[in-house]
């Protein structure tokens, strides 16, 4: 059985506010009674992207569990890549990383546009994700980006969300393997489908999106308490429960 938890969009902007609602999930993460696979951070670690706000991420996701992250569009790939990642080159070529747990691979790809809100999977994490899946293919693997590639029925996120899915798409119809697709992005729990996989949306830990159809008239909700996914892979089936974190 592989556990792991899934949180996103913590915001982190130098200030004790944010840091203290991700560093609430932490705590309970840290806290849990056995240990979890791994930890999964689905991008807007930072609010605008500074060396300081990498430095807060870097003391708030400390953890015994292992963490894995992938940027958002709010987060600057090249100190993003110094502070978060050691990689003092820098550089400003899409973050993608491969993570192997005990039976399970992390495909962690970019889904960032420098300068933009939007999404897309460049050529080259695409070349990449195909690679790298190939290389693991007889091991259950989970994609994960920041960008859901889908239309949630938000008319705000769905004008921000990862476009040109369907060259995703045609990546993952090569790759069996794939369990799910894990995101973040919308600051609320969700679940779909995208490819023919399931799409779980990590709910967000700096806000929560106020859908069309409730009351109130912002689009976020700064009140809501945080909240976290546990994702359960038996082999077979995935199963995923959402805690809100008091």
């Amino acid at each position: 059985m592989i556990v792991f938890a899934q949180l996103s969009d913590i915001h982190l902007d130098g200030g004790p506010e944010r840091a203290a609602r991700a560093a609430r999930v932490m705590a309970y993460l840290n806290d849990l009674a056995q240990p979890l696979d791994a930890v999964l951070v689905t991008g807007d670690i930072a609010d605008h992207g500074s060396p300081g706000e990498y430095e807060q991420a870097r003391e708030v996701l400390a953890s015994p569990h292992p963490v894995f992250h992938c940027p958002g569009n709010h987060d600057a790939r090249t100190a993003y890549r110094r502070i978060l990642l050691g990689d003092e080159a820098g550089g400003d070529a899409p973050v993608n990383q491969i993570h192997r747990t005990e039976g399970a691979v992390f495909a962690l790809c970019d889904s960032t546009i420098p300068g933009r809100d939007d999404g897309r999977l460049a050529d080259e994490t695409l070349a990449w994700l195909d690679a790298a899946l190939a290389e693991d293919a007889g091991t259950p693997a989970f994609v994960c980006f920041h960008h859901p590639p889908v239309r949630l029925g938000s008319p705000y996120v769905d004008g921000i969300r990862q476009f040109g899915e369907r060259r995703l798409a045609a990546v993952l119809a090569r790759h069996p393997q794939v369990v799910a697709v894990l995101c973040g992005h919308a600051h609320t729990p969700a679940s779909t489908v995208s490819a023919g996989r399931p799409l779980l949306v990590a709910p967000g830990v700096v806000s929560t999106l106020v859908l069309p159809w409730e009351h109130g008239d912002s689009v976020v909700d700064h009140q809501a308490p945080p909240a976290v996914a546990f994702h359960l892979f038996d082999g077979q089936r995935l199963t995923t429960h959402y805690r809100v974190v008091p």
